[in-house]
């Protein structure tokens, strides 16, 4: 699996990284398009790059009036839930910069898992299928950015190992139980992410570093390493790594 793979000294490198990466797609998109639609990633290793963007030097570089907020998974539980990825963004950069309300679309997680799901798959085809459209098979949300992490099992998103909604084909959003992390989560589906411009990996520390080199470099095996199946079959794939977790590929 051939990656476009930037490797950063370490996290705060990463984080920079990843800041920088938003703002350029944003000034890109919004200049093309006049918004710029990403879908932000929970987990740890993004919330540097949210510090990052919430800061001045990026902050003001970036016209959050034409920016729309999504999320490619969620954790059901409240906002207010420390694990909830919605609240981590709100806490890290949503409170802190001037983005308009109405922009900011999360996954209500306090919902049951289906009606959570139903519900933001609802609020997608509202915002990218034109009023009075019937969103066919082919009409995939088209994000400008997707954030992404990867977990030490290879997953990716809610997309966990020898999920069933690994072989989803036609809904944008699924809701399910994870036996590996006894939680209930809500995901984009693996065509969902593919269907975005720019999709974005942000790996850190070394505990990711052989599951890494499994995922870039070892045989196909999305079942075993979800990671592998987001491939944009439209746009472009890119790995943002540090130091640590890119050891085992320097070393072969």
């Amino acid at each position: 699996m051939m990656a476009d793979l930037d490797v950063h000294p370490d996290a705060d490198g990463l984080a920079a990284a990843a800041a920088g990466l938003f703002v350029s797609e944003a000034r890109s998109a919004i200049a093309a398009r006049g918004r710029f639609v990403v879908a932000l990633s929970g987990g740890s290793t993004p919330l540097g790059a949210y510090r990052r963007l919430a800061a001045l030097e990026f902050a003001s570089k970036t016209d959050w009036r034409h920016i729309h907020l999504f999320w490619g998974d969620e954790r059901c539980v409240p906002p207010d839930d420390p694990d909830s990825n919605y609240g981590q963004a709100l806490r890290t950069l949503i409170g802190q910069v001037p983005i308009p309300a109405a922009q900011v679309h999360r996954v209500r997680g306090e919902l049951a898992p289906d009606v959570a799901a139903r519900e933001y798959e609802r609020d997608l085809h509202t915002y990218f299928v034109a009023p009075g459209a019937i969103a066919a098979a082919e009409d995939w949300p088209r994000f400008d950015l997707i954030l992404l992490g990867l977990g030490a099992d290879g997953h990716t998103a809610s997309l966990f190992p020898g999920a069933v909604v690994l072989h989803e084909r036609t809904r944008w959003v699924v809701g399910y139980w994870v036996d590996s992390v006894r939680g209930w989560r809500v995901t984009l589906t693996p065509p969902a992410i593919n269907a975005a411009r720019v999709v974005a990996f942000l790996v850190s520390g070394t505990d990711k570093a052989e599951r890494l080199k499994q995922v870039l470099t070892g045989p196909w095996q999305p079942d075993v390493f979800p990671a592998q199946i987001i491939r944009p079959n439209r746009g472009q794939s890119r790995w943002l790594i540090d130091a640590a977790a890119a050891a085992r590929l320097q070393r072969g």
